[in-house]
């Protein structure tokens, strides 16, 4: 039977998959015997409940996942050899992988599914809006290196208006501000004067730590409780569907940021696949000379998309000071624009790929505190290098082609092409 690259490369993918699976089963399952009981716990609040704590035996739950893998991932191979999709396969055997291990990793403990989601979906969200500013601007045929210091500026500028006027709202519009303030500098010498667009990034996110940091020292500290002590949302549960089992508190039992969140990634897919302005943004980035061949001003538009990305940016930056704590810390944003661009290139450039990437990235992240605080004997950094362990191996082509847009990071000049 003769396979297509898809195909060869979908039966790769399997192949990583059932070997980790075989390994599961045996370091899981086998090599290390326990009688202890792995409970998961399904409430987190007043929701509806359907299954309040699920007990398993710690071994025989890790044998039973890694077993469903093994099935789920052979169940694969046979859809691709039938020409149909693996996707359903391939996930369920990456969600019984996870719970193998979980069984065996909290051996006789307490792992609280429903929050652990809850908080994996909480530490994505910057992560999803600095993918979709990363989306926008690379789309656009400029890279984005500077989704940190949009961040952080929009992190900053929220936490100093919320504190000085004791208004969230205030707060939450400045940031997208903020943001695009950074995209403006980003914009004028990327696409205007055509500055290396990877050094420019790095210069303009030293630049937003160094003038944020020399505030927080001379401003915020010494003048906190005016300038650095701001109000934060609280929670807004969506009626009936906030009651929903599981999903209710993981989804919609959030801050209006996260709800601001869905309907921006849902702006952003169907504008960029279903609008004249998405097919233009799409044309720019991979044949900018065709485009403009067909009249569309390539650098106007390019210009106009990297602006609407630092909104975007902006906006996700909030969430850490009045989505979350209130207050500004120095270098708060921790890298998560670089993790957001990981994401990006892990999800293909692709919006929904870039916000599974992200929700990949925080679970792993909160996966490793949970497990720090109920005991487990596993060093945290293992747990957080997985997500970018899976960026590797995505990049370097061995679970399918990962190409950025064609044009991605070189300026356009009318009549140099």
């Amino acid at each position: 039977m003769v396979f297509s690259n898809a195909q060869k490369r979908q039966l790769r993918l399997l192949a990583v998959v059932f070997v980790l699976a075989l390994g599961a089963l045996y370091q899981f399952g086998f090599s290390s015997q326990s009688s202890n009981k792995t409970t998961f716990g399904f409430q987190l609040g007043k929701e509806w409940v359907i299954i309040h704590q699920w007990v398993i035996q710690s071994t025989t739950g890790s044998r039973i996942f890694a077993g469903l893998a093994i099935v789920a991932t052979i169940l694969g191979i046979f859809l691709v050899r039938a020409n149909k999709s693996p996707v359903v396969g391939t996930g369920f055997a990456a969600f019984a992988l996870v719970m193998s291990f979980l069984c065996w990793a909290a051996n006789g403990k307490f792992i609280p599914m429903t929050g652990l989601l809850q908080g994996s979906l909480m530490l994505a969200v910057p992560l999803i809006f600095g993918s979709m500013s990363g989306l926008l601007c690379e789309r656009s045929g400029v890279i984005n290196i500077a989704i940190e210091g949009q961040l952080l500026a929009g992190a900053f500028a929220s936490g100093v208006v919320a504190s000085l006027t004791h208004k969230t709202t205030f707060g939450l519009i400045v940031a997208p501000l903020a943001g695009a303030t950074i995209s403006l500098l980003l914009a004028t010498f990327a696409i205007k004067f055509s500055v290396d667009q990877v050094i420019l990034g790095f210069v303009l996110n030293v630049l937003v730590i160094g003038l944020t940091d020399f505030l927080y020292k001379k401003l915020l500290i010494p003048y906190q409780q005016t300038w650095n002590t701001g109000p934060s949302f609280s929670r807004i549960e969506i009626p009936f569907i906030g009651k929903l089992p599981i999903i209710g508190p993981i989804f919609f039992n959030q801050t209006i940021i996260v709800y601001l969140m869905y309907l921006i990634v849902g702006i952003i897919v169907f504008a960029l696949f279903k609008t004249k302005w998405g097919l233009r943004t799409r044309a720019i980035g991979e044949h900018p000379t065709a485009a403009d061949s067909v009249g569309i001003d390539v650098n106007k538009l390019r210009f106009r998309n990297v602006l609407i990305a630092g909104l975007v940016s902006g906006l996700g930056g909030a969430y850490f000071t009045v989505g979350s704590v209130g207050s500004f810390g120095k270098e708060m944003t921790a890298g998560a624009g670089f993790i957001a661009l990981a994401a990006l290139i892990f999800g293909k450039w692709s919006p929904m790929g870039a916000v599974t990437a992200a929700l990949l990235f925080g679970f792993a992240d909160n996966l490793s505190g949970t497990l720090t605080i109920i005991g487990v004997s596993i060093p945290s950094e293992f747990m957080l290098m997985v997500p970018y362990i899976a960026t590797i191996i995505a990049v370097s082509g061995l679970v399918g082609r990962v190409r950025a847009p064609a044009a991605d990071g070189v300026p356009y000049s009318r009549g140099s092409h």
